[in-house]
């Protein structure tokens, strides 16, 4: 026996949900159901930002919004117009859910807690009667005279408008290349830098504001970032190096993660003005003990352990420094090189670059422009972002939009 429904949504994530609910809401009438493949819905929301959901980020200007997306900058724009940042505070703020703003700019529920984001989308779910099959593995996704036939592990299903919203699945982009679609082959974009080198090989946890360069085998910069940089057990993180990461996903994957980091502690101080202040300490503070004062504010730990790459001991005066000290010093704190050996993943929040190419998406409606009455949500597309709610926001933009298109005739 075949179930027919007016949409049926795969992928029972964030965009899924959002879609689904945003449809029924416009139209009342609609039957839809959401189908998953797991024995559970909203896993990722569950884990994302430390099981607290970053909603979404604090950025109200379409334009600034898009430069976080390494993939999709351009393409979001016109639905950033239609629905971004405000109206996701919007919509959450007037089922129950309200969200606060932190220093970073990263949105998440009053609550703390991503389940009431989950709480939010079932209930909505249930109110509104849309179906949600758990268990529903999709096999097939084929047309079947003015239908698509949807065939999955618990039985098959019919419906005039279908929405993939299922993230970076390998098999789903597998049938949507027998319809048809350009599948960019997915790559990691959101992770660390392992890097095994004694300057920071006993600082774990200590995190400062940094610029970072990645190098190419000449030694020329091709990617650069700024921002929190946090030295781990395996090597560097924080958002200066998760945007490398994001933005050179493909380059970085093309060097099977093996490649050189320039790092300015100071970060955009030049070696030549650090320089001029070292002198100008070694006059002023002749007596006093070099690693007893941190210089620059930067964390102590790191101020004696770039001091000790510099030929510096512990107990050295200013006065007795010499002027190789000095400008080895100089060039460590500002542009000290990095081999990178490898990657880890960020967290739990493992987010890839691939995905549906965008040309072949109209992004006014979200719908294929390849198969009629199919549309798209969320990471499914070749769109991604750096870490800080930004995906999310693609998800529900994605949705919204989506949503609106599938309710009218």
């Amino acid at each position: 026996m075949i179930t027919t429904y007016d949409i049926l949504v795969i992928g029972g994530g964030a965009a899924g949900f959002f879609t689904a609910i945003n449809a029924v809401e416009t139209n009342k009438n609609l039957k839809v159901a959401i189908l998953e493949r797991g024995k559970e819905v909203l896993t990722k929301v569950k884990v994302s930002g430390g099981g607290r959901c970053n909603v979404t980020h604090a950025e109200f200007v379409p334009k600034e919004l898009t430069q976080n997306y390494p993939r999709g900058e351009k393409e979001l724009l016109g639905p950033f117009h239609t629905f971004m940042t405000g109206d996701t505070i919007d919509w959450f703020e007037k089922r129950g859910v309200p969200l606060k703003i932190e220093e970073d700019g990263r949105m998440f529920p009053v609550t703390d807690s991503s389940q009431t984001i989950i709480d939010c989308f079932i209930f909505e779910t249930q109110q509104l009667g849309i179906h949600v099959l758990k268990n529903h593995s999709v096999k097939q996704l084929s047309k079947q005279d003015e239908k698509w036939l949807v065939a999955t592990s618990e039985g098959d299903f019919l419906a005039k408008k279908v929405v993939v919203a299922t993230g970076s699945n390998p098999k789903i982009w597998k049938l949507l290349e027998q319809l048809g679609h350009s599948i960019e082959a997915p790559v990691p974009s959101l992770f660390t830098f392992n890097i095994k080198d004694k300057r920071i090989l006993d600082l774990p946890g200590v995190a400062t504001h940094a610029s970072v360069s990645v190098l190419d085998t000449t030694g020329k910069t091709v990617l650069e970032s700024e921002g929190p940089l946090l030295i781990t057990h395996w090597g560097m993180s924080g958002p200066a190096i998760l945007k490398l990461s994001a933005w050179g996903a493909r380059l970085l994957e093309a060097t099977s993660y093996t490649f050189k980091i320039k790092v300015n502690w100071l970060y955009d101080t030049s070696e030549t003005d650090v320089l001029e202040h070292l002198k100008l300490l070694k006059l002023e503070h002749a007596k006093q003990t070099i690693a007893k004062y941190t210089q620059f504010e930067l964390p102590k730990r790191l101020w004696q352990s770039l001091l000790n790459a510099s030929g510096i001991s512990e107990t050295q005066k200013w006065a007795d420094s010499t002027n190789v000290q000095l400008k080895t010093l100089a060039e460590q704190l500002t542009q000290g090189t990095f081999e990178v050996n490898g990657k880890s993943t960020f967290k739990e929040e493992f987010v890839t670059a691939g995905g549906i190419q965008l040309k072949e998406i109209d992004f006014k409606t979200f719908e294929s422009r390849i198969c009629k009455n199919i549309f798209f949500a969320g990471e499914v597309l070749n769109i991604d972002a750096i870490t800080g709610g930004f995906n999310f926001q693609n998800a529900w933009t994605g949705g919204y939009l989506a949503a609106q298109a599938l309710t009218k005739k």
